[in-house]
């Protein structure tokens, strides 16, 4: 007879699990499942001269004893200094803050998208403060797609944000805009990182998409529910974001460096060193839960729902102890997890039927749950 871990202190194996998770989605090899909304597609042939580049030379030092020590002191030497500075910066929320991207503003138009009467008025120029969350919905409504349902003269670019957040209308702008702001905070725009971000984006969504539809089973505010998912993967976006800002501009200045001394093993030790995804692995299940609520904190979001429910997370030792919305967020996560270890088959029936009972997921969730389509988030 099996023995139920329902609810209470989470058992090891489930931390087993789930922080296997994180190491395929950071440290893992696989590559992302195709999604419709790619990140840094135009980074992708970046990222595989990188890594044809990488093997060549790491391949030429196997049979270069002389040169091969050469790798290994200056990738040594090159990676303590990323990992000393990685360090250095989380050793505070506030560091972190600094060179995360993220703002007061940012968070505010979140909270205003879960009052009632949402104000539009009010809205409207803190989303054209923040011209990349301006450019994306601008680029939803001006797109083929969206010109259809739109009045007259379809054929017109909209500029107005006014205008524009009037058109997609509030329950769209209450999706689109945490969707938006957690494509932001991730590590973009890094050919180290390509892949990792897809993977991570990828689990976002698949989340997502979950906790809108336990929100729906359950008639509760899917809005909600739906943006503390987003969110509790904020602090793993900063840590690698950060981690890859860090690390990058380290490899860039070395890299220069060596062209500079024209030392041709000095350079091609810099280009084989590769990002310290292990260690950026511990560092995210080091810090990334707290921060997703601390981080908060630093903007003076302390009383905010979404900060108790990202707190809650973080700091209850058990699933039991949840409030109903956090316990929800967990689900979709938990739903979440799963999907992507059986995609990457990296999880047993046995592990997948345990999260199950831990998390207290009802035969009704799990078919609403299997019935979604994870690979498009609808939106509009």
């Amino acid at each position: 007879m099996a023995i139920s871990v329902a609810g209470g202190v989470r058992p090891g194996k489930v931390i087993e699990i789930e922080h296997r998770l994180y190491q395929q989605l950071i440290v893992g090899k696989q590559k992302s499942g195709s999604m419709y909304d790619e990140l840094d597609a135009e980074l992708e042939a970046d990222a595989s001269k990188l890594a044809i580049e990488r093997e060549a030379i790491l391949e030429r030092l196997a049979k270069q004893i002389q040169a091969r020590q050469v790798f290994e002191e200056v990738s040594t030497q090159l990676i303590n200094t990323v990992n000393n500075a990685i360090g250095h910066q989380l050793s505070s929320p506030e560091s972190v803050l600094t060179h995360s991207g993220i703002n007061e503003n940012q968070l505010l138009i979140l909270e205003l998208l879960q009052k009632k009467n949402l104000d539009i008025n009010r809205l409207s120029p803190l989303i054209t403060e923040q011209a990349w969350l301006a450019r994306d919905l601008l680029n939803i409504v001006n797109s083929p797609s969206f010109r259809h349902r739109r009045p007259q003269r379809a054929d017109v670019k909209v500029t107005d944000i006014k205008l524009l957040l009037n058109f997609i209308g509030v329950e769209n702008l209450k999706l689109l805009i945490p969707y938006f702001c957690l494509r932001n905070w991730l590590p973009s725009g890094h050919a180290n990182m390509l892949w990792t971000t897809r993977k991570l984006w990828r689990y976002s969504v698949v989340s997502a998409i979950a906790a809108q539809a336990l929100a729906k089973l359950h008639d509760k505010d899917c809005s909600f529910v739906y943006t503390c998912t987003l969110l509790s993967q904020l602090g793993a976006s900063v840590v690698l974001k950060n981690s890859a800002t860090l690390f990058e501009q380290t490899w860039g200045e070395w890299l220069r460096e060596a062209s500079d001394s024209r030392d041709k093993e000095l350079y091609d030790a810099v280009v084989a060193t590769e990002f310290p995804a292990e260690k950026v692995y511990q560092l995210v299940l080091k810090h990334g839960n707290s921060l997703n609520w601390q981080l908060l904190h630093q903007l003076n979001f302390t009383d905010s729902a979404m900060a108790k429910v990202l707190a809650e997370l973080d700091n209850n030792l058990s699933y039991k102890e949840l409030s109903e919305d956090a316990a929800m967020v967990a689900r979709a996560n938990c739903f979440a997890k799963i999907v992507l270890l059986e995609e990457m088959r990296q999880i047993t029936p046995q592990e997948k039927s345990m999260m199950f009972d831990y998390y207290e997921l009802s035969e009704q969730e799990v078919i609403r749950l299997k019935g979604q389509n994870y690979r498009k988030l609808d939106i509009i």
